[in-house]
């Protein structure tokens, strides 16, 4: 997108955010054929950024090209899921390793509140508010770490884990049992315990895994 004029790049960018977001919201499901005119409608602009934008997605592993039949939004299976989030746990290792070095407390602050304001949303039942704030946790102890380049990668992770997230939300048990381990790695993090803030994190994202094998195909 970056090699384009300014306003092909801006049209690009809207047509990538309107379809990734259809795809996150599932108002785009997997396996469906994704056509390019709805887009072009609701955003007022040619085909041509959107097409661009398909082929972007496509890169990133939401959507699939098939031979003389289009773009369809990629129908990911537990293998798929494991791969991303093996990424995903070597990441968050790292960072919850330079927190716990460091203790940021503005960071260390508000990793609290946040757990806090899951355990409230799971108290009321509002499964939505709950991943929001999830998203955030994660987010933010990505930030916290010192590798200059973790951000990047993990920005590109990000959609595609929301993808993880919108089924694991919905096994039995599991926001219940994420709070605990939440808690856990803040624990070892106001600890300053950097092997148990790593322990922790992998156990984290091995129990995601493990519900995303139990709900997703192999």
């Amino acid at each position: 997108m970056s090699d384009q004029p300014p306003e092909a790049a801006s049209l690009v960018r809207a047509a990538y955010v309107a379809v990734r977001e259809a795809v996150l919201k599932r108002q785009l499901r997997p396996g469906q054929r994704v056509t390019v005119r709805p887009f072009t409608e609701r955003l007022g602009i040619s085909p041509t950024p959107v097409k661009a934008a398909l082929a972007i997605l496509e890169r990133e592993g939401f959507l699939v090209a098939r031979q003389h039949s289009g773009y369809f939004v990629a129908e990911l299976t537990a293998a798929d899921m494991r791969d991303i989030y093996e990424l995903r746990a070597a990441l968050d290792t790292l960072a919850a390793r330079d927190i716990a070095r460091d203790r940021p407390p503005e960071l260390l602050n508000r990793l609290g509140e946040l757990l806090t304001g899951q355990r409230l949303a799971v108290a009321n039942g509002d499964v939505e508010r709950y991943a929001e704030l999830d998203r955030e946790f994660h987010a933010l102890i990505w930030r916290g770490s010192s590798n200059r380049r973790l951000l990047a990668i993990a920005d590109l992770l990000g959609a595609q884990l929301q993808l993880g997230q919108n089924v694991t939300i919905k096994v039995p048990g599991r926001p219940e049992a994420s709070l605990d381990e939440h808690a856990e790695i803040v624990d070892a993090l106001l600890a300053r315990d950097t092997a148990a803030a790593e322990q922790a994190t992998r156990r984290h994202v091995n129990q995601v895994i493990r519900a995303l094998e139990s709900a997703l195909p192999s």
